[in-house]
């Protein structure tokens, strides 16, 4: 492409990386941190942040190589072919953001809730988790244009409005809540940073908009570096914040909404008001851009022979089918399991799809110009991420890796039966 069809600078592409992470995950799944680590929490979100800078290296590398709208899904096809392999994983991909969507969607449902109703119930929870994402995909449906050009506004809010909870609060911080005494043992502080790792994965975005992007060589890596540390600092200090203002009693009674009540030892009921709508927001555009995301996903896919034909189509150049097969699915997801299961489910998906990327640079290195020995380190420490969640979870909550473990089978079936019957002929074909 030439450069004068380049849209992106750096910091454009610094704000798609930031936007993809500081979106409904951190409100999803800041709770749970401190119910795993207690005070430790911000050596979880640091724990979470060392994986993806790693991982970040590898899609660096390769999204300079392979300049593609398919990102994940065309490194996958370049370093391991078209065949049944990444067939397989690049189904699991499609369907981790899925999980993605159901777990920004139990989000908004919580605080919408807390903020709304007195008392939660049952119906008025689905009907929140629901509506997350029925409306959602009826935007998509009539303009996607708009999801692209309020997402940019509304990641300035959200990290404004986080930024201004963090130096509001900053007086606030009682460092003794941080004594090691109060930390939880080294394993579960390492599987606290693996649960909450969902909330890293959107720097990937990145490589789809690669295409797009100006002096890609110099301004690719920097994005992907830049938009991880920035997150990480953000996390870091949100957790600090969390944990040094709030008694932790109260913190995991209100696990599903702790960032909302996080503000108010600083801000009042006004804080936690500001809070919990930025978190509506945050959840709500999370959900709508994600949509959009998968659904495009699924449009290469299916062009891809990856996924049916009856996806490939398209309707005022929107992918209708296959954002209303993303949305009835994610509905079905978000409606069946808790928000603990899915930010396990989903944490563990991407770990593993980072694992295999981490792997695929490791192959290539020699044509992406990589380190070796950085690209081997990234491999050990994802696999041993991914390890350590799936046997924390093996023991504390067997549903959660049935789901996990599902997922994978039924994309293996998946693409045994259609990717080897379907679009037998395809298999062989370069990217």
């Amino acid at each position: 492409m030439s450069e004068n069809n380049r849209t992106i600078g750096l910091f454009g592409a610094i704000a798609i990386g930031v936007g993809g992470m500081v979106g409904g995950g951190i409100f999803a799944v800041l709770g749970e941190a401190v119910s795993l680590a207690h005070g430790a929490t911000v050596v979880a979100f640091l724990l979470a942040g060392f994986v993806a800078i790693l991982t970040s290296y590898s899609y660096a590398k390769l999204s300079v190589k392979f300049q593609s709208k398919g990102g994940t899904v065309s490194f996958i096809d370049n370093a391991f072919g078209h065949n049944f392999l990444s067939g397989s994983v690049n189904f699991i991909l499609w369907l981790s953001y899925l999980v993605t969507i159901s777990l920004y969607a139990v989000a908004f449902a919580s605080y919408a809730e807390v903020l709304f109703l007195d008392k939660s119930t049952f119906f008025m929870n689905h009907l929140f988790i629901s509506l997350a994402i029925i409306l959602p995909l009826v935007i998509n449906l009539i303009s996607a244009s708009f999801v692209s050009k309020s997402e940019t506004i509304i990641v300035i809010i959200k990290v404004v409005l986080l930024i201004v909870i963090i130096v509001s609060s900053a007086s606030f911080v009682d460092t003794q809540r941080f004594n090691p005494s109060n930390w939880k043992d080294s394993f579960s502080i390492l599987v606290a940073g693996m649960v909450i790792f969902v909330a890293y994965e959107g720097f990937e975005l990145i490589a789809n908009a690669a295409e797009d992007i100006k002096n890609p060589k110099s301004n690719l890596p920097r994005a992907f570096y830049g938009s991880v540390i920035l997150v990480i600092i953000l996390y870091a200090l949100i957790a600090f914040i969390t944990v040094g203002t709030v008694d932790e009693s109260v913190l995991l009674k209100a696990k599903d909404y702790a960032l909302a009540v996080a503000a108010k030892p600083a801000l009042g009921q006004i804080g936690f008001t500001i809070v919990s709508i930025a978190a509506l927001l945050a959840t709500f555009s999370a959900i709508n851009a994600t949509i959009y995301g998968n659904g495009r996903l699924g449009f290469i896919l299916a062009m891809e022979g990856e996924l049916p034909k009856e996806l490939n189509e398209e309707k005022n150049s929107i992918p209708s089918v296959s954002i209303l097969v993303t949305a009835f699915f994610s509905l079905i997801l978000a409606n069946s399991i808790d928000l603990a299961q899915i930010a396990i489910i989903g944490s563990a998906s991407f770990l593993l799809i980072f694992f295999i990327i981490n792997v695929a640079a490791f192959k290539l290195y020699k044509q992406l110009g990589a380190n070796r020995i950085i690209l081997f380190i990234s491999c050990i420490v994802s696999l041993v991420a991914l390890a350590t969640l799936l046997i924390h979870t093996f023991f504390t909550n067997k549903q959660s890796i049935l789901i996990f473990f599902v997922f994978i089978i039924i994309s293996i079936i998946f693409e045994a039966i259609y990717g080897r019957m379907v679009r037998k002929h395809m298999l062989n074909r370069p990217y």
